[in-house]
């Protein structure tokens, strides 16, 4: 019986393996495509009338900086408005963001919580007060970001070009801080310089990771406002697009930087929450996404499938398969070692494809990174850790039936500030 539990984990985890790679080796494709192919560019473009959209909760710390960021754009002044929403706050974030100069809204709701219903508002807001012919599109950010001087101007070229939904180059300021800061800054830089990058060089459906992003007021009048309101809005976003046919696009050259926590508490809520919201957008959308594997949007649906629960999925079977052969095999009386020596094999060819990604990134992105040359090289190691984490998050997530949207607690916010003062030095030695 020992045999026989044994030799079916060796070939279990193997499948499993199998699986993970699989998942994964398009992605890979997609790496060397990033690499070698140039990214599509467009030309300059007059200027759109642009709405700046800005969720923010207890964020008078942190919000003074994106607000700076933003009135220091190379972008007509005349040609972008900011709005800021101050939703259930407790400190003084509104009266900072009017400081600013920004449209100010203040809303206090504890029943309908989440990023979604406060950029509904906003949007309906902005439509009774100003005309739904006010702007040409609205770009979301959230409150702990920086922006390039160069943002706006550059995302003004990608829309002008056609694309309704345009995502943008995302990165750290604080990716020196711990090796948590760090896998999820490369985990959406990632998602930005290869994926996204790939994605629009072969046309394909772009992702929207939560900020940084802009939309065209027709895909906005077109949807109602912003009808998205699971715990992962822009994932449901992203997959709306897809079967409504809109034209989505990424901008490389529009770049920003996002603060990312260092707390394991903050971490463990946050991919908590990305989890449930995938679980909750499969549960919503998995039959059409599973109907259009046999339509024009196959790539699409296999794509948003392996990137929203794939990789989830088989990350729970790990987890229901080994735990029960332990257990078979510990009451059949069997050394434990041998069980997790199998487990440890599994973990081992998933941390290999993971590093696959982080070392080219680290490579590649290297002047972008925040921090010291120990901290890149030990970051690029702890990457498919971070990544492996998601392992037993995807586990809670399936049994936890409240997960909500929680703040993140900033902290000391100084170092959003030495990224200004980085950048600023940056182009004076340029010049």
């Amino acid at each position: 019986m020992q045999e026989f539990i044994l030799n079916f984990l060796t070939i279990a985890n193997l499948v499993l393996c199998a699986l993970f790679f699989i998942c994964y080796a398009y992605q890979m494709f997609f790496l060397f495509v990033s690499y070698i192919k140039k990214s599509k560019t467009f030309p300059d473009a007059p200027p759109h009338r642009l709405a700046i959209l800005i969720a923010a909760r207890n964020e008078e710390r942190v919000i003074g900086n994106l607000l700076t960021s933003l009135r220091e754009q190379n972008y007509p002044a005349e040609f972008f408005d900011v709005f800021v929403t101050a939703d259930n706050c407790t400190d003084n974030t509104a009266g900072v963001a009017r400081s600013y100069g920004a449209v100010v809204y203040e809303r206090f709701n504890k029943e309908q919580i989440g990023k979604g219903y406060v950029l509904d508002l906003m949007l309906k807001n902005i439509w009774k007060e100003r005309g739904e012919d006010a702007y040409d599109a609205f770009v979301v950010f959230d409150a702990d970001n920086q922006v390039d001087p160069n943002f706006l101007s550059e995302i003004n070229k990608t829309f002008s070009a056609g694309y309704e939904v345009v995502s943008s180059y995302r990165n750290t300021t604080n990716y020196g801080d711990g090796w948590r800061a760090a896998g999820v800054g490369m985990y959406f830089l990632r998602d930005a310089r290869l994926l996204n990058n790939a994605r629009m060089i072969f046309g394909t459906n772009t992702f929207i990771a939560g900020t940084g992003f802009l939309f065209s007021s027709k895909v906005a009048l077109d949807q109602g406002g912003w009808p998205y309101h699971t715990l992962t809005e822009d994932f449901e976003f992203t997959v709306n697009n897809a079967f409504r046919g809109v034209k989505t696009g990424y901008c490389g050259t529009a770049r920003f930087y996002d603060w990312q926590s260092t707390d394991f508490r903050q971490s463990w809520r946050q991919k908590l929450r990305w989890t449930k919201g995938g679980f909750q957008v499969m549960a919503k959308y998995g039959r059409k996404l599973f109907l259009g594997f046999f339509s024009r949007k196959l790539f699409s649906c296999l794509d948003m499938t392996v990137c929203i629960f794939a990789a989830f999925l088989v990350s729970l079977l790990a987890i229901i398969i080994n735990l029960l052969c332990y257990i078979a095999y510990i009451t059949v009386g069997g050394n434990p070692l041998f069980v997790i020596a199998q487990a440890c094999l599994m973990l081992s060819a998933a941390y290999s494809v993971l590093l696959f990604f982080s070392v080219p990134m680290t490579i590649s992105e290297w002047k972008y990174l925040r921090g010291s040359t120990f901290k890149k090289i030990l970051y690029c190691f702890t990457f498919p850790i971070y990544i492996l984490t998601f392992i037993p998050v995807s586990f809670v997530a399936l049994f936890s039936k409240n997960v909500e949207w929680k703040p993140i607690n900033h902290g000391d916010a100084s170092n959003l500030g030495e990224k200004k003062k980085e950048d600023k030095e940056n182009r004076k030695n340029k010049e």
